[in-house]
């Protein structure tokens, strides 16, 4: 730095206003230093900035599984807003184990990171706030709520309101939901609640809980009957399953016009199922998901689905997360992402 300074003739401290992008500085000044750094190949000693700031640099990002497209993306945009930012990221997959999720928030990697982006899957609400680590954690996924953290959320309840609407709009009257809890397992706890308030109290639920809400909702406003036998549930939200409970409601005779998978790996897995027992998509069946995975756009047909950025996830954790270092005390936030519905041929 002291050699950038000398040769662009201004001091140390402009050298590190420019360099931290300060904005008070004058275009003709950052133009020299700029241009000094690119003569001497000058770059920032990011290991000794972060000891000087008393951090470390990397940031942990927790998720149940890589395997799965979905959180292959999400770990994907992660890396990529941390790399524009200069950090870096350390990728941990609980593998859908209870006692792999606590441990991660107390292990000894936790000493590596400033903080944690964290998704959790099995964990209950109680066990999260017992078990919080003194850095700062963000929670991603929809596992837990309410627990006294910032918390970047997808739009699950309005997300498949939309998506179940959308099947109505155009005709569908008998929509089975594939992935839903079975019918004895749907929580009531979500009616009439907005989906910006689900973290006024601690709550401990699931995807599949909030998308069956939504898909709820969206009959009611239909004025469509709620049918408990065109709930679908498949277990993990694989391809695999999704085909599975497709092809066993058809093989039951069960009459549907509309299929919604709660996300796209088991939507991607209707229209196989489908077109193995002769039935048109979209002609007979209208099928759509949740999530976008980049496949979605290439599959035959091609899914409609509700598109939830990634990376604008990757990007709201970052900002909460770079919050909370400035403001350590301030009060939690929960962001509920927007989406948007894109249509593809399984509609159309």
């Amino acid at each position: 730095m002291n050699d950038v300074a000398t040769l662009a003739g201004v001091s140390l401290k402009t050298v590190s206003n420019v360099i931290n992008d300060y904005p008070h500085v004058r275009e003709e000044t950052r133009r020299r230093v700029t241009e000094a750094i690119a003569a001497l190949g000058y770059r920032v000693n990011t290991t000794a900035r972060n000891l000087r700031r008393g951090r470390t640099g990397m940031i942990g990002l927790a998720v149940p599984e890589l395997q799965e497209s979905y959180f292959g993306e999400l770990a994907d945009a992660v890396v990529q807003v941390a790399d524009s930012r200069g950090l870096s990221v350390l990728i941990e997959a609980t593998r859908a184990d209870a006692a792999a999720e606590l441990a991660m928030l107390a292990n000894e990697r936790r000493s590596m990171t400033d903080g944690l982006l964290f998704s959790p899957l099995l964990i209950d609400a109680e066990q999260l706030r017992a078990a919080v680590p003194a850095n700062p954690v963000v929670l991603l996924g929809e596992r837990v709520f309410g627990v006294g953290l910032d918390h970047a959320s997808l739009a699950n309840i309005d997300g498949t309101r939309a998506a179940t609407a959308h099947l109505i709009s155009r005709g569908a009257r008998r929509v089975a939901a594939v992935g839903s809890p079975a019918a004895d397992d749907v929580d009531h706890r979500f009616r009439d609640l907005a989906e910006g308030d689900l973290d006024r109290r601690p709550i401990t639920t699931t995807s599949e809980q909030l998308r069956i809400e939504g898909y709820r909702r969206a009959l009611a406003e239909a004025g469509l009957p709620y049918d408990p036998d065109l709930l679908l549930p498949t277990g993990p939200w694989r391809r695999a399953s999704g085909a599975a409970a497709v092809t066993d409601a058809i093989d039951r005779g069960l009459d549907f016009d509309g299929v919604v998978g709660l996300n796209d790996a088991v939507a991607l897995g209707a229209p196989h199922a489908l077109a193995v027992r002769g039935v048109d998509v979209p002609g007979s069946v209208q099928v759509i998901g949740f999530d976008d995975l980049d496949e979605s756009a290439y599959a035959t047909p091609a899914l409609t689905t509700v598109h939830q950025s990634r990376l604008e996830v990757a990007q709201v954790a970052f900002e909460l997360l770079l919050d909370r270092f400035a403001v350590p005390t301030r009060e939690p936030r929960l962001v509920v992402l927007p989406f948007t519905l894109v249509e593809r041929d399984s509609t159309r």
